[in-house]
């Protein structure tokens, strides 16, 4: 592991697997599979990780989006997250 993948997982240790490092695991099962040579019991345990591992990446996305969407410029031009009370 990165010492920055490292730091990241430290301060949110709760928080789960990051994205990175979800989509990787994602991308190996998704190899696995397409390789032929696992059992059908092992496929269907795999892809019911892919599936859980997808759900987690595309919800860690739309988080950032929000984040994204809230950031804004102030009137000194600096960049600052917009705090709009609402969730979208």
């Amino acid at each position: 592991m990165t010492g920055k993948a490292k730091a990241v997982r430290e301060a949110t240790p709760a928080a789960g697997p990051s994205f990175e490092e979800s989509l990787q695991r994602l991308e190996a099962i998704v190899e696995k599979i397409e390789g032929g040579k696992v059992s059908l019991d092992e496929v269907m345990k795999m892809y019911e990780e892919g599936v859980r591992l997808s759900a987690r990446c595309l919800e860690q996305l739309a988080q950032a989006e929000t984040k994204l969407k809230r950031l804004a410029k102030d009137v000194g031009g600096k960049f600052a997250l917009v705090d709009d009370g609402g969730d979208e």
